[in-house]
């Protein structure tokens, strides 16, 4: 694999290009993650003053910083609420701690915020979409040889505690033409679980989570994932990511072995939203390709959900 994607008219294309440069709609506040192992009977109080405290060391003031970015044309209505989303999905095991916290309100946790995820698997297909080609030379997704729901898997919804505190247990996600490795996201506040999954309220935030290049490559010289072969796009050349760091969505990885990189990782990010803000990332971004919004290129995934998929929510 090489580290830059062929097509150089879209390298570097920042998150200006596919938000329109909309930055009320919430984001991500630099609070560390200190509040993720708050334990379950810490107090709002006290989580929110540890998310604080660090919101001020890392960065003076609890505030937000980065506009939401458009949700991407790989979406689908009604995930599950659950916490492990894999369904047999083979792959890196990858947990997920999230702090939800409100950036205009001193970092206070946001209690019953819920959290929605879905990333593709470890050779770039996404559920409900298995028929999209992820570019360079990957087996066919019926090969995967799991159980998972075609529909289904590695998406899923949870519902934060007092403390704002959401955790997911799924797999390191595998790449695609010609983004770099991400995961999707949306938090949503007003609404509440029903059948199964989250109904009403509103998404005050779309965005997406980032791993450092290093780890990742490494992960892709493992199986599965080193069966999808081609070039790999690293951070600075993703057409989303600006280069921000934890304000711009990348997470802060902890190796659950340092010696053995398949034995999975851990991740955690604060994300500050305003909750009276609305952004659902649908047609929110005129530049990119490939998938965020805009034309793609030649060679970026193409296909439409098999005809029992649930429908896709305004894909972009």
């Amino acid at each position: 694999m090489t580290g830059n994607h062929k097509d150089k008219s879209i390298t570097r294309r920042r998150a200006i290009a596919v938000t329109g440069g909309t930055v009320a709609a919430g984001g991500l506040a630099v609070a560390g993650y200190q509040a993720a192992f708050a334990d379950a009977g810490t107090t709002a109080t006290d989580a929110a003053a540890t998310a604080t405290t660090t919101a001020s060391e890392s960065a003076g003031s609890c505030m937000t910083l980065m506009s939401s970015v458009t949700e991407g044309p790989y979406y689908l209505d009604n995930a599950l609420v659950r916490k492990d989303i894999t369904e047999g999905k083979s792959g890196v095991p990858l947990t997920l701690r999230l702090t939800v916290v409100d950036a205009t309100d001193n970092c206070t946790p946001v209690s019953g915020a819920a959290v929605e995820i879905w990333h593709c698997d470890a050779w770039g297909y996404y559920s409900g979409y298995t028929t999209a080609n992820p570019g360079g030379s990957a087996p066919a997704e019926s090969e995967d040889g799991s159980t998972a729901d075609d529909n289904t898997y590695l998406r899923g919804y949870q519902v934060a505690n007092a403390n704002g505190v959401v955790k997911f247990e799924t797999i390191f996600p595998g790449w695609y033409t010609p983004r770099t490795c991400h995961i999707h996201l949306k938090v949503h506040t007003g609404g509440q679980k029903e059948d199964g999954t989250y109904e009403g309220g509103k998404v005050n935030y779309t965005g997406q989570l980032f791993f450092a290049d290093d780890i990742a490559e490494e992960i892709f010289t493992l199986e599965p994932y080193s069966k999808h072969s081609g070039s790999y796009t690293t951070l600075d050349n993703d057409m989303v990511y600006d280069g921000g760091g934890a304000s711009s969505g990348l997470l802060t990885l902890k190796a659950v072995h340092k010696k053995d990189p398949s034995k999975g990782y851990k991740g955690f990010l604060t994300i500050g939203i305003d909750p009276d803000a609305e952004n659902t990332g649908a047609g929110s971004g005129g530049g990119g390709g490939g998938g965020e919004g805009g034309t793609p290129p030649s060679d970026a995934p193409t296909g439409t959900p098999p005809s029992d998929a649930p429908s896709a929510s305004a894909s972009s």
